[in-house]
């Protein structure tokens, strides 16, 4: 039995009140040790070999490798991405979204921890709100869902939703196929509820919940109705002790509204379901719907033609942002920019003939190259 002693600069004549112990480590204890990786022997095939072997280490390596915006990463990044292609999309990837407060994390947490006593295993990918001023990010997903992130059937990536070509789309997607490769069976990407990520994340992802609570005054006022419209499932959390009530009440509300608006999968209906994931009670209902749909939409054909339009929506995005970098990065745009920028701002010039005389000025600098 381990021995506990107060430590040596406990106050001298000190009682019961300095609750401070020291506990003596075992000695003599075997255990195996992994050897320390350098970095040099981080190359695209180490981390495509570790990441299949399920190395969470070597993934989170993987994935920062391809977050980097650093040029000589790019090509490494790519070389890894091309090796674990062939390995992943075996996955059923589900983007979670709601107002900040409607209980996403501890949901997050209790169905990720439920599934993987069904036998899976779980990444989570939480895009998180960068700071238009500072550039930082919160982060604080994993520090959120503690017992969830120490199980080593899961996997949890924060990651910030600005300052990198491509931004969450390009990031997210590839990390997701990182994360597959990995063999994570169901990839939860969630997303803070506010702005355009919603819409981006139902680009990339096969299954889209939105998280809702009740009693916050007018269930139907808060909830845009273009958020609706992405939504395969609609869950209302909270739904325990004196709640219970007012969530039934907005689950019929919600119900109505969705005969008028148009399912979002081509097939499906779109449902709505009470929950209360601090109870974990509604969690079994939640995944057999998923499982309802994936049924459905496979059989159909339209999960494997959602997820080829995805990947043509990509590329195509992908071009559009890499045109636009390249065309910043001319010398003759920066030069003009700022002055053309100042004269549309003073009305000195109309927009559309700042915008003709700087492109025109970007074509003659590529037929000079």
């Amino acid at each position: 039995m381990n021995k506990k002693r107060k430590p040596e600069w406990t106050p001298e004549n000190s009682g019961k009140e300095f609750a401070s112990k020291i506990v003596t480590g075992t000695k003599n204890l075997k255990t195996k040790t992994v050897p320390a990786l350098k970095e040099k022997n981080y190359s695209p095939k180490t981390l495509a070999k570790g990441v299949r072997e399920g190395n969470r280490t070597l993934l989170a390596k993987a994935i920062t490798l391809i977050e980097s915006n650093a040029e000589k990463h790019f090509l490494p990044a790519q070389e890894l991405i091309k090796e674990l292609l062939p390995y992943s999309g075996n996955s059923i990837r589900i983007g979670i979204t709601g107002v900040p407060g409607a209980g996403k994390s501890t949901f997050i947490e209790n169905f990720g921890l439920y599934l993987i006593e069904q036998g899976y295993k779980v990444a989570v990918l939480a895009i998180d709100p960068s700071s238009t001023i500072s550039k930082g990010s919160i982060l604080g997903d994993k520090t959120r869902m503690e017992l969830l992130s120490r199980n080593p059937k899961s996997f949890i990536r924060p990651s910030p939703s600005a300052g990198i070509l491509g931004g969450v789309a390009r990031k997210t997607r590839e990390t997701i196929i990182l994360c597959e490769a990995a063999g994570y069976d169901v990839i939860l990407i969630e997303t803070v509820g506010v702005g355009q990520s919603e819409t981006t994340v139902r680009s990339m992802v096969d299954f889209f919940l939105l998280m809702q609570i009740a009693g916050a005054g007018d269930e139907l006022q808060g909830i845009k109705r273009g958020i609706i419209e992405l939504a395969d499932l609609i869950v209302i959390n909270k739904a325990d002790g004196d709640n219970i009530t007012r969530t039934e009440i907005a689950q019929r509300e919600l119900q109505n509204v969705l005969h008028y608006i148009r399912n979002s999968t081509e097939g499906w209906q779109t449902q709505v379901v009470t929950c209360s994931a601090l109870n974990k009670i509604g969690l079994t209902e939640i995944w057999n719907l998923i499982t309802e749909f994936q049924e459905i939409t496979r059989k159909s054909g339209f999960f494997t033609k959602r997820r080829a339009q995805q990947n043509t929506q990509w590329f195509e995005n992908l071009i559009a942002e890499a045109v636009l970098h390249r065309f910043y990065q001319q010398a003759k745009v920066q030069e003009l920019l700022p002055r053309l920028k100042e004269e549309v701002a003073a009305g000195k010039i109309p927009v559309a003939l700042a915008v003709d005389t700087i492109l025109k000025n970007s074509a003659e600098s590529e037929r000079a190259r």
